[in-house]
């Protein structure tokens, strides 16, 4: 039996990074053409001419906040009332419409997002594939179906990779166990801790449920504990990472080192708050192009910290690789009554050559805030540290303490403000 969802997986680095970049001019002038966000976000730019890495980092991140405040624009302004329905619900960033898209979905918002009708539309089934999925089984889908795309994310994988779906949703566990005990799945797809909880009800209930032997987790952590209390009860659980906007984004394989990244989208980890890709290694936020000719998000940026794992995974695949979801990058705080973002501590960067990275941290008490700047720079000198204070004010409106540390002496946490403050 194949190891692999598709013989892709296991291609030479360099020749899937040509084939993705390639196909990039022409999906970047398809998207221009039928999404006026897009066309609005590659303003100016020649679409033949981003072929690498460097020049897509050229174009600006476009944030999850950024999308949502698009289409509430349009959905409440003026400025969608000359473009067509669909055009305003999903502000300008979906290339298809009523009819085209099977279903449309609500993310927290609200966020709309569509579905077109083309197979495996969000990408998971390679991800049920390496969990130990195959085609003839059946799959208990313990994702909601209502308002957001998670039962349908695993309900059209597990069609493309030819299996039958029961549509267990969320809550009512005795009548999960029941219907797991009837049906013999093979395995659960759905959160950790829901499968958790059906199990504990099955063992309150005296009803063993052996058939489940396999699970693709994802919404949740599922920290290594967690994944040996489900294998104490026979069953294998990887998980899957992905969003409402981009559907999958990187999943776990049998090798549990990081997450393997998609075949389907370019990846990068940038520093919070800015356009800059950062080397290996180094956590930062996720920012994911996507390929899909449906919704064609470019340089989107999710908000999740991570990072790229050098190396192949040793199960064979030799897709990149991250760390796996580490945290938030949208670290916004608010000091003396004004917010401070990774942005503008960015814009600090950007101003003064000398200084590689910095990193705000903000302590005290609530009243009695102290923010102080700490700046990577080799050469440090008393001029600088007051005109980098004086960008601090200029940018933030606040004051900062300017402290010079040696390179590479902040953590690598993707941390660009830090809140130490004592909240008691």
């Amino acid at each position: 039996m194949n190891t692999y969802f598709e013989e892709r997986e296991r291609a030479p680095a360099p020749e899937r990074e040509q084939a993705l970049l390639n196909s990039l001019p022409g999906a970047l002038k398809a998207a221009r053409e039928r999404a006026p966000a897009i066309a609005r976000q590659l303003q100016n730019v020649d679409t033949d001419s981003v072929q690498d890495r460097a020049t897509l980092s050229r174009i600006p991140v476009v944030r999850k906040g950024e999308l949502l405040q698009a289409q509430l624009a349009m959905r409440q302004g003026k400025a969608g009332q000359e473009l067509p329905a669909v055009s305003r619900i999903f502000g300008g960033f979906s290339a298809i419409g009523w009819g085209e898209a099977a279903r449309v979905f609500a993310s927290p918002g609200p966020i709309y997002e569509p579905e077109s009708k083309r197979p495996d539309y969000w990408g998971f089934a390679r991800a049920l594939y390496a969990a130990g999925f195959r085609p003839g089984e059946l799959v208990y889908n313990c994702f909601s179906y209502h308002f957001t795309p998670a039962g349908s994310m695993m309900e059209t994988a597990a069609h493309a990779l030819g299996c039958t779906v029961f549509p267990g949703g969320v809550g009512q566990t005795e009548q999960q166990v029941q219907a797991i005990a009837d049906l013999s799945p093979a395995g659960y797809t759905g959160t950790p801790s829901f499968l958790k909880l059906i199990l504990q009800k099955a063992d309150d209930m005296g009803v063993k449920l052996p058939s489940m032997t396999k699970a693709l987790f994802s919404g949740e952590a599922f920290p290594p504990s967690l994944c040996q209390w489900f294998a104490e009860r026979g069953i294998t659980g990887y998980q899957a990472y992905g969003s409402a906007d981009l559907g999958m984004i990187a999943y776990e394989t049998p090798a549990r080192e990081g997450l393997v990244v998609n075949e389907d989208i370019i990846l990068e980890i940038v520093r919070p708050g800015s356009d800059q890709p950062l080397p290996a290694g180094e956590v930062g936020e996720v920012v994911v192009t996507t390929l899909n000719p449906d919704y064609p998000l470019l340089r989107f940026g999710t908000g999740d910290l991570s990072a790229i794992l050098p190396g192949m995974s040793p199960c064979g695949r030799t897709n990149i690789r991250i760390k796996g979801w580490m945290g938030r990058a949208d670290q916004t705080t608010k000091v003396r009554g004004m917010f401070v973002h990774p942005g503008q501590i960015e814009q600090v960067i950007k101003r003064h050559a000398e200084v590689g990275k910095a990193r705000l941290e903000v302590s005290g008490k609530i009243g009695s805030d102290v923010m102080v700047l700490k700046v990577e720079c080799a050469r440090p000198s008393p001029e600088l540290l007051v005109k980098v204070a004086e960008s601090v004010r200029e940018l933030t409106k606040l004051r900062a303490e300017i402290e010079a540390v040696e390179p590479g002496s902040l953590p690598n946490d993707g941390k660009v403000i830090d809140d130490i403050r004592n909240y008691d």
